[in-house]
């Protein structure tokens, strides 16, 4: 989940505080909004204040590639000793800790996501499909799959749907961020796009720096996207699924990612020079269509 700062959230006028630190953050899907109930909001919050700054000791600030990996193992020590029931060294992992324990969450997604971040440090590059799928396993896939248990409801048919719609949402961001991922890594590019399938279609690195949008690269967005259109829609049976705000809730964050999709097919794939964003008319559309399970 690679976003630059700011909130275009939904926000409630009073919210927990690690809802507000989750909230400090551009995000086009609703995260921790005011729609689930109030009791979920502050343990949604948790989780997604330790996926965004594990993310970000991967991504933000002038810092060294050392020096980020030795971040996000200091994160990792610190799950080490929340799974041990040994006093963590901060304030927030003990608030983390104790509502892992008292929601019988499982540690291995949280130690995932810790993997997919560290390997956005060290690798810039994929081969093909099934490594960038792979990566979506570790970096997306985890959030959803705790929401589940969050919510009681991580049978095996629910999860399957659920890394369906997660992975679906970080192919969309990929494609949305093309040419912010192409700035970082420390000036070494980071490209999600296959390789592969890149050569196939005639597009070249080159042409990424140039922000070069050609009747090729339309070709190929569209491809990118009709793909993850499909991932999305084979999860989507789970906004039904899931009964009362919780399942409003995921059937706003799958019609965020259909706006976005839109959205860039509407710019013919130039995410270079007209990134799509959701505005207020968007989110009332998403709105609407949530409300209507459409």
């Amino acid at each position: 989940m690679k976003n630059a700062c700011h909130s275009d959230k939904l926000a409630s006028p009073s919210v927990e505080p690690s809802l507000i630190l989750a909230q400090q953050h551009y995000e086009n899907f609703p995260v921790a909004s005011v729609f689930l109930p109030k009791a979920l909001r502050e343990p949604v919050a948790l989780i997604y204040r330790f996926a965004r700054e594990a993310d970000d000791f991967a991504d933000e600030g002038d810092i060294s590639i050392e020096q980020r990996l030795s971040l996000l193992n200091d994160f990792r020590e610190e799950l080490h000793l929340l799974r041990a029931y040994i006093k963590p060294e901060s304030a927030f992992f003990a608030s983390l800790g104790a509502m892992i324990r008292s929601r019988n969450l499982p540690f291995a997604p949280f130690y995932d996501l810790l993997d997919a971040f560290s390997q956005d440090v060290r690798k810039t590059r994929y081969a093909n499909y099934d490594e960038v799928l792979d990566y979506c396993q570790r970096s997306a896939n985890p959030i959803g799959r705790l929401l589940l248990h969050l919510y009681g409801a991580a049978n095996a048919e629910n999860i399957r749907l659920s890394d369906n719609i997660c992975s679906a949402l970080q192919i969309i961001n990929f494609c949305q961020d093309i040419a912010i991922d192409f700035e970082k890594n420390d000036g070494k590019q980071r490209i999600y796009l296959c390789q592969d399938e890149m050569a196939a279609f005639g597009i070249s690195e080159a042409m990424l720096a140039r922000q070069e949008t050609n009747e090729d690269w339309q070709r190929f967005m569209q491809f990118n996207l009709q793909r993850a259109s499909a991932l999305l829609q084979a999860g989507k049976p789970l906004g039904c699924i899931l009964s009362g705000r919780i399942g409003f809730e995921m059937r706003m964050i799958i019609a965020g990612g259909e706006r976005i999709i839109s959205k860039i097919g509407q710019v013919n794939g130039d995410v270079f020079k007209r990134r799509p964003t959701l505005k207020q008319w968007d989110w009332l559309l998403i709105f609407f269509k949530a409300l209507l399970k459409v």
